[in-house]
């Protein structure tokens, strides 16, 4: 299997987990009739199909060596296969949640909130689980991003002044920041020990895992909508094409940020308390998206404008310091 020698090639890599985390959601609002529930079927199977796309080619650049992706499958522990399995069912409730928020308060909201609280809380159990790097420019880092989300829901509370849609898509965003904050120790566990498994295996089981629970989970989102009248199961076979297509291709990008964090997270100088961290930068990227391209705080108070541009000067500020981490010792 393929994994990078130099940091610089793991920073790269990093920024591409960030880039592809911040925007799968774009192609969740094509159409704004087609209810994130119905769309979110056809984002797993694109999630599990970037998962055996990978684990194919790069998990495979030797296929008889003992890491290689069948292999590796095959020589994995009971405990890892289902901590993986165990990261996807938690990561897919967390992420329902977080499609959930941004329904309801929109990409420039839900994501700096759920994924910033998610960045908190799993960078500091990730760090638990396999310290590695500088922790003063690690947790400084993280601090400096918990600064950006207070920021960024004082900016939300200007602009919504209270409404109460506001205040659940603040609530389902906090919930999502809890959740989507415990998988990733799943994962690095997975990935240590005897009878581990490797990146590209791991994101394999994880995809069965966030794949099986999606049936029962999301069919309670359909059932009990957190906005809007419940839906049935026909209404998702009636949708266009195109419709289908959009989600599929969100899945296969939200994919292609995963399978980077795992792999980074896999190099010893790196770990995965600094590429989780790295890549929950998504915030920055999806509230980029949210202000500018989707126009979601139109309007807006001149000082509202000044505490988003605050909160994106401490989120890069937050992610220079996360990646200087590993080589500041």
């Amino acid at each position: 299997m393929w994994i990078p020698k130099a940091y610089s090639v793991a920073i790269l890599i990093m920024l591409m987990s960030m880039l592809c985390w911040g925007s799968w959601d774009n192609t969740q609002k094509i159409d704004k009739n087609w209810r994130f529930e119905l769309y979110y079927w056809d984002y797993m199977w694109g999630v599990l199909a970037c998962a055996l796309l990978f684990g194919l080619t790069l998990g495979r650049t030797n296929p008889g060596a003992h890491n290689s992706f069948f292999h590796n499958l095959a020589a994995a522990s009971t405990r890892s296969l289902m901590e993986a399995f165990v990261g996807g069912v938690i990561f897919n409730a967390g992420n329902l949640l977080l499609v959930a928020a941004i329904s309801i308060a929109g990409m420039a909201v839900a994501f700096p909130i759920g994924s910033g609280l998610a960045l908190v809380i799993g960078g500091v159990l990730n760090y638990i689980i396999s310290p590695a790097g500088n922790p003063y420019f690690l947790f400084g880092g993280i601090l400096l991003v918990c600064g950006a989300i207070f920021v960024d829901a004082l900016a939300y509370h200007g602009l919504s002044k209270g409404k109460k849609a506001g205040k659940k898509g603040i609530v389902l965003s906090l919930m999502c920041g809890v959740v989507v904050g415990i998988f990733y120790p799943f994962v690095a566990k997975a990935m240590k020990g005897g009878g581990h498994l490797g990146p590209y295996a791991v994101d394999f089981v994880f995809a069965l895992g966030a794949l099986t629970s999606n049936f029962p989970i999301n069919y309670g989102f359909m059932r009990r909508p957190v906005t809007g009248a419940p839906l049935s199961i026909k209404e998702y076979f009636q949708g266009r094409a195109y419709l289908h297509g959009w989600g599929v291709l969100g899945g296969l990008i939200w994919g292609v940020g995963t399978i980077c964090s795992f792999v980074v997270s896999y190099v010893p100088i790196v770990g995965p308390a600094t590429s989780f961290s790295m890549s929950q930068g998504n915030t920055m990227i999806s509230a980029l998206w949210g202000v500018f391209v989707w126009k979601e705080f139109r309007g807006a108070s001149g000082n509202v404008k000044g505490l988003l541009g605050l909160m994106f000067l401490l989120f890069v500020l937050g992610l220079v310091s996360i990646a200087l981490a590993p080589v500041i010792r």
